[in-house]
């Protein structure tokens, strides 16, 4: 697949709270819309590679979470379903009326939010290593979710470190883990540990009951469990893939593409 000659232009949405969410569009407005959410502590710029690949009639969006990136909030609501609403904001400045919206990890929860939220405009997600994850996403009782909280609290640096690691398979290069890591822990805050808190918060069996789009994940290999497929397999369809850490999308991002393309184009 070869890349295309996108230019990326920059533009903002407000909401309240001084809100203000900032974006890449790229391709014509009458092509096929496809709306890219970054995972958590990361930015829109993990998908700057993909985009690239993807063709060039495809209209991309890529978006900056709120206090991600360059988008900026004095909120003190910081759930998926406030985060899938910045990203309502934008399908509305730019009047898209029917998207395939893809997310990587926290971005998976996003984007199932804005699927139950546009259901008229959303007719598939794609979730990029997400929602696989039981011990995060999953229903998780008063104590499973503190236990992870504590670390959050007491050492921000030393989760993500662990977060890191969890995500990379045996073998990943060290220098790519040391990568993600500074990206991550450099988050600005409040909003990195709200977002966690609000990411295990979240109701993933009441929100994936609600949605009636198909859902997609494509999970890496090494790290989707037989339970994860188990407890999702009849409602959501996961594709195993060989294409580097749970960062795949940065990693790998000419495949990704590839994967998206084929979501979109069936």
């Amino acid at each position: 697949m070869a890349t295309t000659d996108r230019v990326l232009e920059s533009r903002k949405a407000a909401r309240p709270d001084d809100t203000v969410i900032h974006y890449s569009i790229s391709g014509p407005a009458e092509g096929p819309a496809v709306v890219l959410i970054h995972g958590w502590a990361c930015n829109r710029t993990d998908f700057d590679g993909v985009t690239g690949f993807l063709p060039g009639e495809y209209r991309v969006i890529a978006v900056d979470l709120a206090e991600h990136g360059e988008s900026r909030s004095a909120r003190d609501r910081w759930t998926m379903e406030e985060f899938a609403r910045d990203v309502a904001e934008v399908l509305d400045v730019e009047a898209v009326a029917d998207c395939v919206v893809v997310g990587h990890s926290l971005g998976g929860a996003v984007a199932v939010e804005l699927g139950r939220l546009r259901p008229g405009t959303v007719r598939h997600i794609v979730a990029l290593d997400a929602l696989h994850y039981l011990f995060l996403f999953g229903a998780l009782d008063e104590e499973q979710a503190e236990g992870l909280l504590r670390p959050l609290h007491a050492d921000f640096a030393g989760l993500v470190r662990d977060m890191v690691e969890a995500g990379s398979p045996p073998g990943t290069d060290p220098a790519l883990k040391d990568a993600h890591f500074r990206k991550m822990a450099a988050v600005r805050q409040p909003a990195g540990t709200k977002a966690f808190e609000g990411l295990v918060a979240w109701d993933m069996e009441g929100a994936l009951t609600d949605v009636k789009q198909p859902i997609t994940v494509f999970g890496v290999r090494e790290l989707v469990t037989q339970e994860a497929l188990d407890r999702l397999g009849n409602r959501i369809d996961v594709v195993l893939v060989d294409l580097g850490s749970h960062h795949f999308p940065v990693e790998s991002p000419e495949a990704t593409a590839a994967l998206i393309t084929g979501v979109v184009s069936a």
